[in-house]
C-alpha cells in the first residue's frame, strides 16, 4: 500500500497548485458548470492533530490514519487530490478494472460510493483485495462516465457535465451509488432540457427513477410535438412515449385534429425508414409515397390490420375521428389512405348524424355543465400568430359542429355565434359551448417562457351573438404568440337522448 508524506499531502489547501486536468468528459466548450459546493455530510473532513502530524518526513499510511471503516473523507485540497491521487493516480492503494480500463484509486474516496462502501466495509472477497474487476453489463454505461463518477469523489466542487453525456453518467452514478453526483444529473437534466436532449432525457429519467425530470421532459414534448416539429424529434420517440403523449388532454395541437392523424403518419413513416434524409416540410410526401406503394402489397385490409400495423392501432384509437369526418377531404384523405379501418368510422358517423338531427330541431343544445367530456372527446385546434393585430378564425369546414366565429385582438379573445341556415332558413338556438383557450410562448430551445389559460368554462349564446371570453388587459404579449383551443358543443349523453 502506498504511503503519503504527512505534511505536504493533509494541508487543507494550498494555492499554488496548478488546476487539475480535466477528464474527457469536459472536452468542448458546450457544457453546465456546476457552481454549488458539495456537503459531505457522513464524509465531513476531519481535523489535523498533533498525533496524525509528528515530524515533517513522517510518512502516514491513508488506511491508518482514517481508520478500518472508513467513515471519514479525508480533508485534502480538491485541486491537489483530484489532480495528483485521481489523475496521477499517487499513492493508490486499491486498482479498479472495468471496460478493458484500469484505474489506480483509494479506498478511503471511493468508500463515499455506496457501492464500494458495501463492498470494502463488509465481507466480500473483493474486502481484502487491491485489485477489483467490474462487469459493466450496462449499455448506457462507458468509460468516460464511470471515469466522471470516479473523479467526483476527489473533488469538492462538481465537475461539469456536456448535457449529450448527462444520461451515461446518470447511469454510471446509480451503478456506483454516488448520490451527489445522481442529485447533479438530475438539476442538469432539468435545466437543459431541448430537442436534441429531451428523448434521451426522458428515457434515462424513465430508467433511473427521477420523476420531476420525466415530468419536465413530457411537458416539453407535450408543447412542442406540433408546434416545433423536428425529423430528428419524431425518430427519437418510441410507441410507448408516442401513445402517452398522443392520450394526453394537453397535447398542444396546432390547427385541427387532422393534423394529429398526420403527424402520427409522418412518424410510422420515418420509424420504417429509419434511413430516409430530407426536411419536415417533405415527410408528408414522401410518407403518403411510400404507403401508398406499401398498401399495393396489402389485399383488402388496412395497414393497421397488417401484421407490421397491429402495433399502431393504440394510438389511432385515440384520435377524436368525430372531429376530422366532419370535412370532406379529411374524409376523403381517410379512405385513400387506407391507413385506419374503416369500419371503426361507422359509429362515427352514425353519433354526427344524430348531432346533426339535434342541431336542427332542438332549441337548446349543448352541455350546460363543465365535466371531464372537455378533455377526453372535445375538438381540439390552435394556431400561431406572428405579430401583434387583429385576427379571425372560423374554421369553416366543420360546419353545423363548430358555428363559432373567433377574433383575436391584443388585448380581447371574442366569440361570435355564427348563424345557421336549414332550408334558406335561419335557425336560432339558445347554444352551451364548453371551452378551455391556452396561450403559449415559447424560446429558441421550445421552453414555455409565457402561459395563461382560461381553464375550463361554459359560455352560453341566446340573444348576444357576441361574448368576450378572455380579456388580456396588463399583459404584455410576446410573439410569435401560439393560441390553443378546445371546445364542446355536444355532450355524449345529449346524443344518446336523441
Amino acid at each position: 500500500m502506498g504511503l503519503l508524506n504527512s505534511h505536504s499531502s493533509l494541508r487543507c489547501s494550498d494555492s499554488s497548485l496548478a488546476e487539475p486536468m480535466q477528464p474527457e468528459d469536459n472536452a468542448g466548450t458546450s457544457y453546465i458548470s456546476g457552481s454549488r459546493k458539495r456537503k459531505w455530510g457522513i464524509w465531513d473532513c476531519v481535523a489535523l492533530t498533533p498525533n496524525i502530524h509528528g515530524s515533517r518526513n513522517q510518512a502516514v499510511n491513508l488506511q491508518q490514519l482514517f481508520g478500518i471503516i472508513y467513515r471519514k473523507k479525508p480533508k485534502l485540497s480538491s485541486k491537489y487530490a483530484y489532480q495528483t491521487l485521481f489523475l496521477d493516480g499517487k499513492d493508490s492503494d486499491i486498482r479498479i478494472r472495468a471496460l478493458e480500463v484500469e484505474w489506480p484509486l483509494h479506498k478511503a474516496f471511493l468508500c463515499q460510493s455506496g457501492f464500494f462502501a458495501k463492498m470494502l466495509k463488509g465481507t466480500w472477497k473483493e474486502s481484502h483485495s487491491n485489485v477489483v474487476d467490474l462487469e459493466i453489463k450496462n449499455e448506457d454505461i462507458d468509460v468516460g462516465s464511470l471515469h466522471y463518477v470516479f473523479g467526483s469523489l476527489y473533488r469538492d466542487e462538481d465537475l461539469p457535465i456536456i448535457p449529450r453525456r448527462v444520461p451515461h453518467v446518470l447511469a454510471a452514478a446509480c451503478l456506483l451509488q454516488v448520490e451527489h453526483v445522481i442529485q447533479q444529473c438530475k438539476e442538469t437534466m432539468n435545466n437543459s432540457i431541448t430537442r436534441e436532449t429531451v428523448c434521451s432525457y426522458y428515457t434515462a429519467a424513465e430508467t433511473y427513477g427521477l420523476k420531476s425530470v420525466k415530468t419536465r421532459c413530457f411537458d416539453w414534448l407535450l408543447c412542442n410535438l406540433m408546434t416545433h416539429p423536428r425529423v430528428e424529434l419524431y425518430r427519437e420517440i418510441d410507441t410507448k412515449l408516442m401513445y402517452l403523449l398522443i392520450s394526453s388532454p394537453d397535447l398542444l395541437v396546432m390547427q385541427k385534429e387532422m393534423d394529429i392523424y398526420t403527424t402520427l403518419k409522418e412518424w410510422i413513416f420515418l420509424c420504417h425508414n429509419p434511413s430516409w434524409k430530407g426536411s419536415v416540410k417533405q415527410i408528408l410526401t414522401s410518407a403518403n409515397s411510400w404507403l401508398s406503394k406499401h398498401m399495393k402489397c396489402i389485399d383488402s385490409i388496412s395497414f393497421l390490420e397488417s401484421e407490421e400495423g397491429l402495433i399502431y392501432q393504440p394510438l389511432f384509437k385515440k384520435l377524436r375521428f368525430q372531429h376530422i369526418i366532419c370535412d370532406l377531404s379529411d374524409t376523403a384523405t381517410l379512405e385513400r389512405d387506407r391507413l385506419i379501418p374503416l369500419e371503426w368510422l361507422t359509429p362515427i358517423y352514425k353519433q354526427q348524424w344524430l348531432a346533426l338531427l339535434q342541431e336542427q330541431e332542438h332549441r337548446e343544445i349543448g352541455p350546460r355543465i363543465i365535466s371531464e367530456e372537455l378533455e377526453e372527446c372535445g375538438m381540439r385546434c390552435g394556431t400561431m400568430i406572428s405579430r401583434d393585430g387583429k385576427y379571425s378564425w372560423k374554421w369553416s369546414a366543420f360546419r353545423f359542429s363548430f358555428p363559432i366565429h373567433i377574433t383575436f385582438t391584443n388585448r380581447y379573445i371574442i366569440f361570435r355565434q355564427c348563424r345557421q341556415q336549414c332550408n334558406g332558413c335561419c335557425l336560432k338556438h339558445i347554444r352551451n359551448v364548453v371551452f378551455k383557450i391556452t396561450l403559449v410562448c415559447f424560446d429558441s430551445n421550445g421552453k414555455v417562457t409565457f402561459s395563461k389559460t382560461t381553464g375550463r368554462k361554459v359560455v352560453t349564446f341566446e340573444h348576444k351573438e357576441e361574448q368576450i371570453v378572455m380579456k388580456l388587459d396588463g399583459i404584455a404579449l410576446s410573439f410569435p404568440l401560439y393560441i390553443f383551443f378546445s371546445f364542446l358543443f355536444l355532450s355524449s349523453g345529449n346524443v344518446e337522448h336523441v
